[in-house]
């Protein structure tokens, strides 16, 4: 469990964050939504110690993240996996050493462990016998899936996920999707997305939190925001004009 008690985060004379109080469960798909530009990213940021909190706490079970020495913060970063937005992986490594790179750095494993590390990983992914391919010769939802073998390579306890269907087509985000939440449950990590994609909401969404204004506005889940009356809920997630027919749709069911 990740819990962000009372934090405060400011640039300069601009504060983007007020009082941030919520909590991310194990063994469950934490969600972070929020249209642009209201703190999602900067939230994220202070959860791995990219960004220092101005005040309150980061306690990753209960461990105060935001107290630590950089020493001690290694520790858990090691326990921290990261799938990143664009993947960011390296285009000269094929997609073996991708997945392989946080043992090559963080861990004394023999090349043959690691290398038995990484077959486990892209086949958990659903990529058995790409290992030799490079980057540039995979798909966007393949690059994808190497970006969630690499980041389950340390066996995380917690897992990161910035806009994951960013770019992708709405078969494969689906993908994307499922492949999240089947890896939340079956090795019990508390996962946290960053996202726009309200059908990753729907789908996956455990635990939602709507950050507005740099608040956390609302806190549900996928069953919850689609029946709120929140106004800024509703603003967000019927932006569309399908969705508001949806919403009519649903309306006219309940009466």
């Amino acid at each position: 469990m990740i819990e962000i008690v009372n934090v405060n985060k400011s640039f300069g004379s601009k504060q983007v964050l007020f009082d941030i109080n919520t909590s991310f469960e194990k063994g469950k798909v934490n969600l972070i939504i929020g249209q642009s530009g209201q703190g999602k990213s900067v939230l994220a940021k202070c959860i791995v110690g990219l960004h220092e909190v101005d005040s309150g706490q980061i306690l990753f079970d209960g461990r105060d993240f935001s107290s630590m020495n950089r020493l001690e913060r290694k520790e858990i970063r090691q326990e921290i996996g990261m799938l990143f937005q664009g993947s960011a992986l390296f285009d000269s490594m094929t997609v073996e050493e991708n997945v392989m790179f946080p043992l090559t750095m963080f861990t004394k494993m023999s090349k043959k462990e690691m290398q038995d590390r990484a077959d486990f990983c892209l086949d958990r992914v659903n990529l058995a016998g790409t290992n030799k391919l490079f980057p540039s010769e995979c798909s966007g939802g393949m690059q994808k899936r190497i970006g969630i073998a690499r980041a389950i390579a340390m066996n995380p306890k917690y897992l990161f996920c910035d806009e994951p269907n960013s770019g992708l087509d709405p078969k494969t985000s689906i993908v994307i999707d499922g492949l999240i939440k089947e890896i939340t449950y079956e090795y019990n990590i508390t996962t946290v997305v960053i996202t726009h994609d309200m059908n990753s909401v729907i789908e996956i969404g455990d635990s939602v939190m709507f950050i507005h204004q740099g608040k956390n506005w609302w806190e549900g889940d996928n069953k919850t925001i689609i029946t709120t009356e929140n106004p800024e809920i509703l603003s967000f997630v019927y932006a569309s004009e399908f969705m508001k027919e949806i919403r009519s749709v649903m309306q006219q069911r309940r009466q």
